[in-house]
């Protein structure tokens, strides 16, 4: 029913894990503020669950309904003047805080939409009236929902009431709020994150050097090129920094892998139109005419923010400039490149020169540490192998990505022994 819809549509089939799942009062907030949130999340890359199903009145939310919020990792409870109207809502935003009380992981991040916090707390005549007419409604409707039900609403309402939210500023309407709330959602989920190698082995003073030459606390804009043989551990290095520094940069951060493979192989506009849909809150900025249109686009975007940009295995020069552009950056902005020719680095008429960085291979006692790892599951071999490892880490000649797959491999040959 129109007066008890809680959402629009499903964005996703059920049985996956969602990030993010929306609870509103689908006449308040539909087509004014909750289409335009959710379609800004989707254009972030969140997983986000909003549901589109009627609930009769009194009557208890799926099975599907509630897979979807315990599956989820943030709630985002849209509060308006007639949320607490709805038994669905309640039963959702029920639902929300048994979970976070069960996983702390879990965490409700509500947006009081036209109403303040102390109307979701109970504190004023709003909600309250609200919950006196459901509880009238439960004497005229027997077995629908009882006064277990209407206490349980009441405590998470108060107890989500009191939770820091967002509330929009009149004067601003709702683009600097929708800003906010993905930005935040950006940088809680951690999904600008790279998967990295379980072993970190020698890479401490690596990552204290590339901290060290970004001044992360400075005003200034700093490229700092990472260079080196393959496999000697350029990207898990990239990766860790990119990680450390997410936080920092919100949504305007961009992990370009494979930059020389994937110019040869698909060419620079699907690069240049990944990198504009990472650092833009808008679907329809991805969408692209050519290369040199959209390095224009790139150059707007990039020279307006502060950034983090990490390009990935370059191996001609042209790629940075197609993917950066040549107009002033934002003055914060850092940006890192891996590759393993130096002399890419050095991009005439650039306005920026490149720190460079060169990564060596690891020392025998870490090549020794890393390898074991992988084979033993331990810092150092048995001594039966101990002969064995010393022939391997020399062989390798310090190459960690080598090291990691013949560990893997004698760790495998030796659980079938």
């Amino acid at each position: 029913m129109e007066n008890s819809e809680p959402g629009t549509r499903t964005s996703n089939t059920l049985g996956g894990e969602y990030q993010v799942f929306l609870s509103f009062r689908g006449p308040d907030t539909r087509h004014v503020f909750t289409d335009i949130l959710h379609q800004a999340m989707i254009d972030a890359g969140i997983h986000v669950f909003i549901n589109d199903e009627k609930l009769q009145p009194g009557e208890k939310i799926s099975d599907n309904l509630e897979r979807a919020i315990d599956n989820s990792k943030l709630y985002i409870p849209i509060f308006s003047k007639n949320y607490a109207s709805s038994p669905w809502c309640l039963h959702e935003l029920v639902r929300m805080v048994d979970k976070s009380k069960e996983d702390e992981k879990k965490v409700i991040l509500p947006i009081f939409y036209d109403v303040k916090p102390d109307d979701v707390k109970l504190k004023t005549a709003l909600y309250n009236k609200d919950i006196l007419n459901l509880e009238q409604e439960m004497e005229d409707q027997k077995n629908k929902f009882g006064r277990e039900d209407i206490k349980k609403w009441r405590q998470a309402l108060q107890k989500v009431g009191g939770i820091d939210g967002w509330e929009p500023k009149k004067d601003s309407g709702c683009t600097e709020l929708i800003r906010a709330v993905v930005e935040e959602t950006v940088v809680r989920l951690s999904t600008r994150e790279r998967q990295v190698t379980t072993y970190l082995v020698g890479m401490e003073d690596r990552i204290a050097a590339i901290n060290n030459l970004l001044d992360i606390d400075s005003d200034r804009v700093w490229l700092i090129g990472i260079y080196g043989m393959g496999g000697i551990g350029k990207t898990t290095l990239a990766k860790v920094i990119f990680n450390q520094l997410c936080p920092r940069f919100g949504k305007n951060c961009s992990f370009l892998e494979d930059v020389s493979k994937m110019a040869k192989s698909k060419g620079l506009k699907i690069l240049q139109e990944k990198l504009l849909c990472d650092i833009s809150f808008s679907g329809v900025a991805c969408k692209i005419l050519d290369i040199d249109h959209d390095i224009n686009m790139i150059g707007e975007t990039i020279c307006n923010k502060k950034m983090l940009i990490v390009l990935d295995d370059v191996d001609e020069a042209y790629q940075i400039q197609k993917l950066i552009g040549e107009k002033p950056l934002y003055p914060g902005t850092r940006i890192l490149v891996t590759t393993r020719d130096k002399s890419v680095l050095n991009i005439r008429g650039f306005k920026y020169k490149f720190e460079p960085y060169e990564m060596v291979q690891l020392s025998d006692k870490d090549g020794i540490k890393l390898f074991s790892r992988h084979a033993f599951n331990d810092d150092s071999p048995p001594d039966n192998y101990y002969t064995l490892s010393r022939k391997i880490v020399s062989t390798a000649d310090g190459l960690p990505l080598a090291l990691q797959v013949i560990g893997s491999s004698l760790s495998r040959a030796t659980r079938k022994i």
